[in-house]
């Protein structure tokens, strides 16, 4: 059986997002204003005046194309988390979004003050196949510029951040997402879309996030409370089948 949504979307329209029911769907309004910043800021700072990212970390890290996958299914994780808690949980949503604007306006300053370009990505591929070639698409749209902190990253810490806290969610499942985000940070690495300082510079802008936006609220105490409550839960419902 479907678990019923949270909020009734069938009644939304544009006279009413405001109204308490779909206020939370503004904070999406930061999307597009992150990306006609990003493109004003593709278009007019040309690549000689960026400051070349990297690190010994970087010269570590082989390129594998197989990465790509996890890296591409970034946007999968995104659409689904989002979707999940706009549908059953608006506080869930409501949580990453905040951090997400929040990591759009530092991002877009530091992009502007410091802008970033990085030169990890190989003159050719050794091998052809699907990687490859969907990597190749991916080279050609997005530039190298515009690269520190990594959103790629940041995005999905985000979102992690909403699912460890959440209640509801069985402890094997929050331990999936979990891996399957965590993936997904390490693989923008391994296809040369970032350098290991984009990746720590990431982690250093949620970790200053969450601290600014939800304070003491962020603790492993939480995360491990709301693990043992959705355990103690699934216990609960299994002693119930028993009798």
């Amino acid at each position: 059986m479907m678990k019923k949504p949270v909020v009734d979307y069938r009644k939304l329209r544009l006279s009413n997002i405001a109204n308490k029911e779909y206020r939370h769907l503004l904070l999406l309004l930061g999307w597009l204003a992150y990306f006609f910043m990003y493109f004003i800021t593709e278009r007019f700072i040309p690549e000689s005046r960026c400051h070349v990212v990297h690190s010994v970390v970087d010269d570590i890290i082989p390129f594998n194309e197989y990465f790509v996958l996890f890296y591409v299914s970034w946007y999968f994780f995104m659409i689904i988390s989002l979707l999940s808690f706009a549908l059953y949980d608006i506080e869930s949503f409501v949580r990453a979004e905040k951090i997400i604007v929040g990591m759009q306006i530092i991002s877009v300053i530091t992009y502007i003050a410091w802008p970033s370009v990085q030169l990890l990505r190989p003159d050719h591929f050794e091998h052809e196949n699907f990687c490859t070639w969907l990597l190749g698409i991916i080279y050609k749209a997005d530039t190298p510029t515009g690269v520190c902190p990594s959103l790629h990253v940041g995005y999905t810490l985000a979102v992690l951040s909403a699912w460890l806290i959440r209640k509801d969610i069985k402890a094997v499942k929050k331990a999936l997402i979990v891996l399957w985000g965590l993936i997904i940070c390490v693989s923008v690495c391994f296809v040369k879309q970032h350098s290991f300082v984009d990746v720590l510079a990431a982690v250093i802008m949620y970790l200053f996030l969450e601290l600014l936006l939800f304070g003491s609220e962020i603790s492993l105490a939480t995360v491990f409370r709301s693990v043992k409550v959705s355990t103690s839960d699934r216990s609960k419902s299994d002693i119930k089948e028993d009798y």
